[in-house]
């Protein structure tokens, strides 16, 4: 069994992979993936549970999995979400009624110019059929009410039949079930295009079922063992779990609008003075004793983490390294002519061993640049953070991966030097940005993980965390990028930003607007994307960075990093997040 896990992981992942394809073309959202076969947006599961939805990967073919797709596109398309969280009853049990009529409902309105969909509806609708009557749910009178009351329902709202090979099994408890549900079904029938009046008879339905249900196990003890089989059912696990944990709430979106102070300039970002500017090494920032403290804390951190850095280096290296020339292979019988061996040819015509072929090796033909928002919001990340960057930063550069971490803030705070300059020269209007601009380096492109070592202890040092100019660092950061990485043979430059909110610099925003320094950040990306040659991806922490870089991801950093944060860095080098 062991033997065939990888090829299973295999055929799961470009299952996972056509699947998200299908159901993001579909219902037109970009930020649609699977994650372990369940559908998620973005980072947060989407609770849908009616129990068809999940094929079985060892049981159910291609087609099974195209009808759950286009089952959670429609349900995408047609549901409101946040109604149907509102209108769902607390009970489990009539909240699993109520979620697989929602079900139906949406699955009854694919269009006519649909077929395909229709019938891969069918396909995946009758497969399921088949998968709980082999698992003898039919066999318990729980299971079978539920069943029953699934065909039935269905049946009234598509027009098709029930599945034909249960219908003579079902026959006796839809006799029972019809008189007590026949009016509420008809009226789902009618308000199937409006999902509010539709809740309401599938409220009613739900709490006539539930009673049944009642009914039953009260009068028959058999029910408990018959209760005990639906929850192992195809799908019916996976139904309770995302049932009982509701769908988290999506992160917040990084606040961001229009300056009208930027607009009416053309556009045109204004600095008041650089005077105070600077860039600086993060080792000047720090008393050398203060540093090595902080060094040992850090090293405390990696060592909490329990991560194998080596093993993280192979992951990236899979992920990055590319096939390039190494060196020449001599001594061959075909390929390219050998200068060095024709004389052989003259001691012995009958000489094949004359050429020699290229020998072509996996290197990681990148480099990556991570940029840091030391503003004073991220001050309680920064451990997580210090471990995350020190172990990204050793197992890209193990890769073969050039790496150099940057960081940007502020000297001083509300201004500092910069806004005091302003108020002497009379505080004229609409200045642009006051402050006191703070660039650091806490380790370059040229030194290795090792020397600088106590350059990213510096992380730790709390009061270097005080405000943010986006926009000017991420144009610092991509010429850095482009100036330092010349290489022609180098296939891919990677700006990772990695933030927890908008630009925020206090005395800016005062004498323009709130959205000055986000807007040029937008523009900043935009200008420097299109300029091309360095990609620019955005690492939110805690915060869905979208507005400003079309290729983002959030993450958790509550804790010390695991595995699971540095795969998800690695899905998003690779473009497997939001674009």
């Amino acid at each position: 069994m062991a033997e065939h896990a990888p090829a299973a992981a295999r055929r799961q992942q470009q299952i996972e992979e056509l699947c998200g394809a299908a159901v993001r073309a579909l219902a037109g959202r970009t930020d649609l993936h699977f994650r372990a076969r369940r559908l998620h947006q973005g980072e947060h599961l989407l609770p849908f549970a009616a129990p068809h939805l999940y094929p079985s990967l060892e049981e159910d073919d291609y087609a099974s999995f195209r009808g759950a797709t286009d089952a959670l596109a429609l349900r995408l398309t047609h549901s409101d979400f946040a109604l149907h969280r509102r209108l769902a009853p607390p009970e489990l049990a009539r909240r699993f009624v109520f979620e697989v009529l929602e079900q139906l409902r949406v699955e009854s309105l694919v269009p006519p110019d649909w077929p395909g969909a229709r019938a891969n509806l069918r396909h995946r609708f009758e497969s399921w059929s088949a998968a709980w009557v082999a698992s003898r749910q039919l066999e318990g009178t729980r299971g079978l009410l539920l069943y029953t009351l699934v065909q039935v329902t269905r049946s009234r709202l598509t027009g098709e039949g029930v599945y034909e090979p249960t219908e003579e099994a079902i026959e006796s408890t839809r006799w029972d079930l019809m008189p007590r549900i026949g009016v509420a079904l008809r009226a789902l029938q009618r308000t199937r295009g409006d999902q509010a009046a539709y809740a309401g008879h599938a409220l009613a339905l739900a709490d006539t079922v539930v009673a049944m249900l009642a009914e039953q196990q009260a009068g028959d003890e058999r029910d408990d063992a018959g209760d005990g089989q639906t929850d192992a059912a195809p799908g019916f696990a996976l139904l309770l779990e995302a049932l009982e944990h509701e769908a988290e709430a999506p992160p917040p979106v990084a606040e961001h609008g229009d300056s009208r102070v930027l607009e009416a300039a053309g556009n045109r970002y204004a600095v008041f003075t650089r005077a105070y500017d600077e860039e600086r090494g993060a080792v000047e920032l720090a008393r050398a004793e203060v540093l090595r403290g902080l060094r040992a804390r850090l090293d405390e951190l990696v060592a909490q983490s329990g991560l194998n850095v080596g093993r993280l280096a192979r992951d990236f290296r899979v992920l990055l390294a590319t096939p390039a020339p190494d060196d020449w292979t001599s001594g061959q019988e075909q390929g390219r002519i050998d200068g060095r061996r024709l004389s052989q040819l003259v001691a012995n015509p009958a000489e094949r061993r004359l050429f020699r072929d290229e020998h072509w090796q996996p290197k990681a033909q990148c480099v990556v640049s991570l940029l840091l928002d030391c503003s004073g919001s991220m001050k309680r990340h920064n451990e997580p953070l210090a471990a995350l960057v020190d172990m990204l930063a050793r197992a890209l550069e193990e890769a073969g991966v050039g790496v150099e971490v940057l960081g940007f803030t502020t000297a001083s705070w509300q201004g500092g030097r910069a806004r005091r300059d302003w108020q002497r020269a009379g505080s004229p209007p609409h200045p642009g940005r006051l402050a006191e601009r703070r660039h650091i380096v806490f380790k370059d492109l040229a030194t290795t993980w090792r020397r600088a070592r106590a350059g990213l202890a510096a992380l730790l040092k709390n009061d270097l965390f005080r405000e943010g100019v986006d926009g000017e660092a991420v144009e610092w950061a991509c010429a850095r990028l482009r100036e330092a990485a010349t290489d022609d043979t180098l296939q891919r430059r990677i700006l990772i930003v990695v933030s927890d909110g908008s630009p925020m610099e206090t005395a800016t925003n005062l004498a323009n607007d709130v959205h000055y320094l986000d807007h040029h950040l937008r523009q900043v990306v935009a200008r420097e994307e299109a300029t091309g040659g360095v990609e620019i991806l955005g690492l939110g922490v805690g915060l869905d960075l979208s507005p400003y870089y079309g290729r983002c991801h959030t993450l958790a950093l509550d804790g010390l990093p695991g595995r699971a944060t540095f795969h998800e860095i690695m899905a998003l080098v690779g473009g497997r997040h939001r674009r």
